[in-house]
C-alpha cells in the first residue's frame, strides 16, 4: 500500500446524474483504500443528480458556473482552481474534461491520467485526442473492449494504457425478484433517451412483434428509465404505432427500478462498458444486449441472456419472443447473470487494479524528486 498521500485533481465535465459522474463514487473510495487525497471539479453542474452520492462518501466538490460549451472560462477556472490546490496528478473523464485537464497540467507540469470510456467517438473528438494522446502520462480503459479500441482508433501505446473495468460488482447489491405466474412480466431499460440507446429500434420490433402475429403467453410492459432530448421523439413514436407496451418513466434511482424488473434490455446502437447492462446481470436480471461495448464480452447468448447486432429490430423482436415465450427460465438465466459480472468484476480486483495505478502515481513522484 502506498503510504504517503497523493493529491488528485478528479475533473469530470459535469454533475450531471449518470454518465461519468455516476461511478465516482466507488472509483474514489478505491483510491482512497490506496492513499489517495481526491477532490472532484467539475466543468459545469447540468442537473446536479450526482451531488448526493458525492457527499455521501464525503468527497470534496465544487464546479464551474457556466454552460456546456463555455470551455475558454471553464479552463481558466479549472487552472486558477488547480494552482491552489497543487495536486499531484489532474485525473481527467469525456473529451471536453481531457482536454482542458490536458492544457493544464501542461501549465502547472502536473501529470495526468485520462479515462477513456468509449473510442467510438465523433470524428472531430477522434481526431483531436488523437493529437493530444501524449499530454496524458497514463491512459484507464474503462473496460476490455475499450482498451482494444483506444490502441487501434486512439493509437495509443499499450504500455500507455491500464485497463480498469468501470463496475465493481458488490454482492450486497438489491436482487430482483423471480416472476411470479400471476403477475406480468415487467422488462426495463436505464439510459438517457438519446439517439444511441436505441429505443426507436426497439418500438420498431415491437410492432414487428405484434405484426408477425407474436402473442406473448402472459402480459407484459417495458419501463424505460431515464431523460432526455428523444423523449419527444420517442413518445411519437408510441403513439403512431399504439405501442401499448412501452412507458416512460423519467428519471429512476437505479438500484430499486433494476429490482423491480424481470428482465432487461439494451437495443444501444453505440456503448463503452454499458454500467446499466451490468448492473442489470448484478441485480440477477437476464439482458438482452446489442453486439456494442463491453456487452458481447458479458452476455453468453442463451445462458444470460441474448446477444443481438445492432440496429436490427428483427433480431431484436426475435430476442424478445425468446424471453417472453419462456417466462420461467428468465430467473435461472438472471442467477447465471449475476454470477457472470461478480465473477469478471469483484471488488478485489477493482481495488487491486486501484493499487497498480496509484503505485505508477508514486514512481511519477520520485523521479520528479
Amino acid at each position: 500500500m502506498i503510504q504517503a498521500v497523493t493529491k488528485i485533481a478528479y475533473v469530470i465535465n459535469s454533475l450531471e446524474g449518470g454518465g461519468a459522474a455516476f461511478p465516482v463514487p466507488d472509483l474514489v473510495k478505491a483510491l482512497r483504500i490506496h492513499g489517495a487525497d481526491v477532490r472532484l471539479f467539475a466543468l459545469s453542474r447540468r442537473d446536479g443528480r450526482a451531488i448526493a452520492a458525492l457527499d455521501a462518501i464525503g468527497l470534496d466538490w465544487s464546479f464551474h458556473k457556466g454552460g456546456k460549451g463555455d470551455h475558454l472560462r471553464a479552463f481558466t477556472w479549472l487552472n486558477s482552481q488547480l494552482r491552489d490546490w497543487c495536486p499531484d496528478v489532474i485525473w481527467t473523464s469525456l473529451t471536453q474534461a481531457t482536454v482542458i485537464g490536458q492544457i493544464t497540467g501542461m501549465l502547472l507540469r502536473t501529470p495526468v491520467i485520462s479515462w477513456q470510456h468509449n473510442a467510438f467517438l465523433r470524428p472531430a473528438n477522434l481526431r483531436l485526442l488523437r493529437a493530444t494522446r501524449r499530454m496524458s502520462k497514463l491512459w484507464v480503459a474503462d473496460s476490455q473492449s475499450v482498451a482494444e479500441l483506444s490502441q487501434s482508433r486512439l493509437h495509443i501505446a499499450a504500455h500507455d494504457l491500464v485497463t480498469w473495468p468501470l463496475f465493481c460488482a458488490g454482492p450486497e447489491v438489491r436482487q430482483a425478484a423471480p416472476w411470479k405466474h400471476d403477475e406480468k412480466i415487467r422488462l426495463g431499460s436505464l439510459g438517457r433517451l438519446h439517439p444511441n440507446k436505441g429505443y426507436d429500434i426497439l418500438c420498431e420490433a415491437l410492432v414487428k412483434l405484434r405484426n408477425g402475429g407474436f402473442q406473448s403467453p402472459v402480459p407484459f410492459e417495458i419501463i424505460i428509465g431515464g431523460e432526455g432530448g428523444e423523449r419527444g421523439r420517442i413518445e411519437t413514436l408510441v403513439r403512431a404505432q399504439c405501442i401499448n407496451e412501452i412507458r416512460l418513466a423519467g428519471f429512476v434511482e437505479a438500484e430499486s427500478f433494476l429490482a423491480s424488473l424481470h428482465g432487461y434490455l439494451q437495443p444501444s446502437r453505440a456503448e463503452g462498458l454499458c454500467i446499466a447492462a451490468h448492473e442489470a446481470m448484478l441485480a440477477g436480471l437476464p439482458v438482452i444486449g446489442t453486439k456494442i461495448g463491453e456487452m458481447p464480452y458479458s452476455i453468453l447468448d442463451g445462458e444470460t441472456g441474448y446477444v443481438i447486432a445492432p440496429n436490427d429490430a428483427d433480431a431484436l423482436a426475435g430476442a424478445l419472443a425468446r424471453l417472453l415465450s419462456d417466462p420461467g427460465r428468465m430467473g435461472e438465466m438472471g442467477m447465471a447473470a449475476r454470477k457472470r459480472v461478480l465473477e469478471r468484476f469483484s471488488k478485489e480486483q477493482f481495488i487491486a487494479v486501484a493499487g497498480e495505478i496509484m503505485e505508477r502515481t508514486a514512481h511519477w513522484r520520485k523521479s520528479a524528486n
